[in-house]
C-alpha cells in the first residue's frame, strides 16, 4: 500500500510518580534522518527506540520527543544541594580572585544542568520497557497516518497520469494537419522558382526528411509505456523513489515531443502535460 512520508503519533502512560509521553513526527526526506529528545533517565533505552523507529518508518525526517509530566501530590523540582553549594563556592572564589562585584549567584546556579531535578526518581526496568512500548504504539499511529495520506496520493497520481494520457491522445489529430502545413509551406517556397528548374523527386525527399524529423510516434509510445509502468508501480511498497525515476523519464519524452511539435495547438497540449507532471513530481517528494 502506498504511504506518504508525513505522519504523527503520540502515546502516553502514567507511572507511579510521572506521566511519560512519546511523540513521533515524520516529514519528507530523501533518506532516514532520525533525531531524539528524551529525559536523561530514559537514555538507557534510546538505542532500542532508535532501532525500532528506523525499522518501522524506514525513511523520512523523524523527530522523536519523550516528555515527562510530574503527577499531582508528588515531590518535584528537587534541588541538588550538594552540587549547588559546590558551584556557589567555585563561583564566589572566582569572583573574589577576579576582583568582581558580588553577583546574583542563585539565579545563575539554578539554570545549570542537574541542579534542579524535574524528572523524579530513576525508573525501574518495567518502566523502561513500557516507554519502549509507547514508542512502538506511536510508530503504529504514524504508519496509519501515512497510509491514510497514501490513499490521497494514489488518487492524485491516478488523476494526473490520466490527464497526461488524455492530452497525449489529443495531440494525434494535429499531426496530420502539421504534415500538410509543412508540405504547403515548402511548396509555397518552391513556387517562387521557375517550374522548369523544379525537381519533384528532390521535393519529395525534402518533405520526407521534414516528416521524419518531426515524427513523434516513438516518443508517444515510450511515454505511454512509462505511464503504464508508473501505474503498475503505485501499489508497490515504498514505491516513492522508483516513481521519481519513472517521472523523470516521462518528462524527457514530453520535452522531446514539445521540441518536435512545430504546431501551436500541439504545444499547448505539451504545456498542459508538463503542468500535470510537475504536480506529480511535487507529490512524489512526499511519497515513501
Amino acid at each position: 500500500m502506498m504511504q506518504s512520508m508525513t505522519g504523527f503519533g503520540k502515546s502516553s502512560r502514567v507511572f507511579q510518580s510521572r506521566k511519560a509521553s512519546v511523540e513521533i513526527r515524520a516529514l519528507n526526506s530523501k533518506g532516514l534522518d532520525l533525531s531524539v529528545k528524551m529525559p536523561s533517565i530514559y537514555k538507557e533505552v534510546e538505542p532500542q527506540i532508535r532501532k525500532l523507529v528506523a525499522e518501522a518508518l524506514s525513511r523520512g525526517k523523524i523527530e522523536i520527543s519523550i516528555h515527562i509530566e510530574s503527577e499531582k501530590n508528588t515531590e518535584t523540582n528537587i534541588v541538588n544541594k550538594e552540587l549547588a553549594t559546590s558551584i556557589y563556592e567555585e563561583l564566589k572564589t572566582l569572583n573574589s580572585s577576579w576582583g568582581q562585584k558580588e553577583s546574583d549567584y542563585l539565579s545563575i546556579i539554578l539554570k545549570m544542568p542537574e541542579v534542579i531535578n524535574t524528572e523524579g526518581e530513576a525508573p525501574d526496568k518495567e518502566e523502561l520497557l513500557k516507554v519502549v512500548d509507547l514508542a512502538k504504539d506511536a510508530c503504529s499511529q504514524v504508519r496509519q497516518f501515512r497510509e491514510k495520506e497514501g490513499k490521497d496520493l494514489q488518487s492524485e497520481f491516478m488523476q494526473r497520469t490520466g490527464e497526461i494520457s488524455r492530452l497525449l491522445k489529443e495531440v494525434a489529430p494535429f499531426e496530420q494537419e502539421r504534415i500538410q502545413s509543412t508540405r504547403e509551406r515548402l511548396q509555397k517556397g518552391l513556387d517562387e522558382f521557375p517550374s522548369d528548374k523544379m525537381d519533384n523527386n528532390r521535393f519529395e525527399q525534402e518533405l520526407i526528411y521534414y516528416i521524419e524529423k518531426l515524427d513523434i510516434s516513438e516518443e508517444k509510445m515510450r511515454l505511454s509505456n512509462h505511464i503504464e509502468y508508473f501505474l503498475e508501480t503505485i501499489p508497490l511498497y515504498q514505491s516513492g523513489k522508483k516513481l521519481g525515476f519513472i517521472a523523470q523519464e516521462m518528462g524527457r519524452e514530453i520535452n522531446t515531443i514539445g521540441s518536435k511539435c512545430n504546431h501551436s495547438e500541439m504545444q499547448k497540449k505539451v504545456v498542459q502535460m508538463k503542468d500535470s507532471l510537475e504536480k506529480i513530481k511535487e507529490q512524489i517528494l512526499n511519497t515513501l
